[in-house]
């Protein structure tokens, strides 16, 4: 009875055991995905307030010279947004795992998990898990969503360029024809925007200068499909510079015959085009752009465990210094395949080395990295002790 009483009772502890295991098991991995899914989320909105900020600044920019109207910001910018969508993700997915396990390390939460009897190789897991559904949204995005965004913001820049000279007035700024013999300028148009007023029109014809200012104008369509601008109750003033002698011309309606832009064939760059119709060509072009596309979701899968061994802090050497080493090492990878993605559309390089050669050597540095890590990691616990 007291052999089957001991017996029953080391059952008993050994179950225990392994259900105390268990919930630490349970408790340590959503402790993790809990700090790095806020983490994330925090740095992908200040990454994408970025994007989107710098973005707008630059098509604002582009509305001010002309080069696009007001209306198209917002489009164009959405469009932008999306393409950049795999990227910034990919970059926050790295910085999450980088920053909680830096954190981890720096308030000491690394030790106590270590004294516990996690091992560093046990955190893959949970940032695996973390990291694979993210990897495969970003492959989504990568290889569907920003292409199509892409196509569609050069279909919408083609369309831009193809307006006519008096389409492309915006007010408040001097526009310049596409053939450099006239300069449109209108201070404001009215409410339903079929009138303008208060147009200057500067033109420049057999060695001869004019100018027209009005005060309203308006674009009409004749019957033979010409258009015109038409403006009413202004001035023409003609004449040669560094003459004083000037034909000043009052009129009540002048037309001026609006140039015809040629509709140019839109023809879609390989970063536009879909990715099956990439997978049936095989030219370089095309093996290039879809290396670039496959590469993002399998490098944010890479840098996502990659950040386990790089997230250590030496408190002798700073705080920020793997941070640092971090960003260089996403900078490198991200160039590398570039790099990569060119030599293949080039033909200097085939293009397996171009699938390949990258991810394989940042996936030997991580299992370098790791190895050195965890055989590090025991002999610190030891001096600890």
């Amino acid at each position: 009875m007291l052999l089957l009483f001991f017996a029953v009772e080391n059952q008993r502890e050994i179950i225990l055991g392994a259900v105390a295991k268990s919930q630490n098991a349970v408790i340590f991995q959503r402790a993790l995905l809990r700090e790095f899914a806020n983490t994330g989320l925090a740095i992908f909105v200040v990454l994408l307030s970025i994007t989107v900020t710098t973005q707008l600044i630059r098509m604002l920019g582009w509305a001010a010279q002309g080069v696009i109207p007001p209306e198209a910001v917002l489009v164009l910018l959405g469009l932008a947004a999306l393409r950049y969508l795999p990227i910034l993700l990919s970059l926050a997915l790295f910085l999450s795992v980088l920053a909680s396990l830096t954190r981890s390390y720096r308030d000491s939460e690394m030790v106590v998990w270590f004294a516990s009897g996690r091992g560093l190789a046990s955190w893959l897991g949970p940032v695996l898990l973390f990291a694979a559904p993210f990897s495969l949204l970003i492959a989504v995005l990568s290889l569907a969503l920003s292409p199509w965004a892409v196509g569609k913001a050069e279909v919408y820049r083609s369309q831009l360029e193809s307006r006519d000279d008096v389409s492309a007035i915006s007010p408040g700024v001097f526009k310049e024809a596409k053939s450099g013999e006239r300069v449109y300028f209108v201070e404001k148009l009215t409410s339903d925007l079929s009138m303008v007023a208060n147009i200057f029109v500067h033109s420049r014809q057999n060695e001869r200068q004019g100018v027209m200012v009005a005060a309203r104008g308006r674009a009409e369509t004749a019957d033979n499909g010409d258009r015109f601008l038409v403006l009413l109750n202004g001035r023409r003033y003609e004449g040669t510079p560094g003459s004083s002698e000037y034909r000043i011309t009052e009129f009540e309606r002048y037309a001026v015959r609006i140039e015809t832009q040629e509709v140019k064939k839109f023809m879609p760059s390989a970063s536009s085009r879909a990715t099956t119709e990439l997978l049936a060509d095989p030219s370089p072009g095309s093996q290039a752009e879809l290396i670039w596309r496959v590469g993002i979701p399998i490098s944010a899968l890479i840098l996502s465990m990659l950040a386990v061994p790089m997230s250590f802090v030496n408190p002798r050497a700073g705080r920020s210094l793997n941070i640092i080493l971090a960003v260089l090492l996403y900078m490198v990878y991200s160039n590398l395949i570039s790099i990569s993605q060119s030599w293949v559309g080039r033909g200097k390089l085939p293009p397996l080395a171009g699938w390949t050669v990258v991810h394989l050597a940042m996936t030997l540095l991580l299992a370098v990295l790791l190895w050195r890590r965890i055989s590090v990691t025991p002999l610190l616990r030891w001096r600890r002790s």
